[in-house]
């Protein structure tokens, strides 16, 4: 006589589906912050290649630190003297991250134009895995310690702070060098930030202009933000962990917290331009917490 095989009753299957949705429910979390930090670890990585960049930079241009962006001749698109040779080719006022590409060895843009001041950066190199989108060489994810280490933005005829040398760098280890960037958004209070725009100009959008990272203590006549009259300041965006990827002059990297670089927040959780608190020794290149330069008179 053929026996049959005993089935699963409808109350046991449905006490399976139970058991493993929960066995689900507990792995997912911890899923979830694995692949946050292995993202937090490829950003990190990343940023220790344009650290490596910003020295091979240095060698070939007589010592001369990076500058955040190429100087505004005058002209705009139409004048040859604001392109500039990035490797691949020519590019009309390059930002710092696409300005090294070939001391990066690998370029940021596959092709650079003379004619466009709002590229995207197309290489994974110089994109943050947290946020993939930030990718508009304007409205970037990794902000550069401009003030310090070479602004060649002009007031009167004259840089800001340019050149400057490598050499002049009193401790590369303790000395920003790069990092993640909130943009002008960081001014705003965080109710009022708005979501990012890869080709937009709003001052409380997060990432705007986040090529630039404003040092944590501004000084009355000094530079911020996008440099326009009115302009919030940028600071660093903790988007890993509550945490920002630094890179540091002498190429390491760290995670560290707002408050551990020197940023000081109000209660509406903008970030302040000075206060007791905000300090710019891990920004000046001197270890000592001094001021930003000035504009020139």
């Amino acid at each position: 006589m053929r026996r049959t095989r005993p089935a699963f009753t409808l109350i046991e299957l449905l006490v399976v589906i139970a058991i493993i949705a929960i066995i689900i429910s507990i792995l997912l979390p911890g899923l979830s912050a694995a692949r946050r930090n292995a993202r937090s670890t490829v950003c990190l990585t990343r940023l220790r290649e344009l650290g490596k960049g910003w020295h091979n930079y240095a060698d070939d241009n007589n010592d001369i630190s990076l500058p955040g962006r190429m100087a505004n001749l005058g002209g705009g698109t139409g004048n040859p003297a604001n392109w500039y040779e990035i490797g691949n080719g020519l590019k009309y006022r390059p930002r710092w991250a696409a300005t090294m590409g070939k001391s990066v060895g690998v370029f940021a843009l596959s092709q650079p134009s003379v004619t466009d001041d709002r590229q995207d950066y197309d290489n994974k190199v110089y994109q943050c895995p947290e946020l993939p989108e930030w990718i508009d060489e304007r409205n970037y994810a990794y902000g550069y310690n401009h003030q310090f280490l070479g602004n060649a933005r002009r007031t009167n005829g004259k840089f800001h702070n340019f050149p400057v040398n490598r050499s002049m760098i009193a401790s590369f280890g303790s000395t920003v060098l790069a990092a993640d960037c909130l943009g002008t958004a960081a001014g705003v209070a965080t109710a009022d930030r708005l979501p990012y725009d890869n080709n937009g100009g709003a001052f409380a959008a997060l990432g705007n202009h986040g090529w630039t990272l404003d040092p944590p203590r501004l000084i009355a006549n000094g530079d911020r933000g996008t440099g326009d009259a009115g302009s919030p300041r940028t600071a660093v965006d903790t988007r890993h962990q509550n945490k920002a990827n630094v890179v540091f002059a002498d190429g390491h990297g760290e995670k560290r917290t707002a408050e551990s670089l020197g940023y000081s927040t109000a209660s509406d959780g903008s970030f302040v331009e000075s206060d007791q608190n905000t300090r710019n020794n891990d920004w000046s290149g001197s270890t000592r917490d001094e001021d930003p330069p000035e504009k020139p008179s």
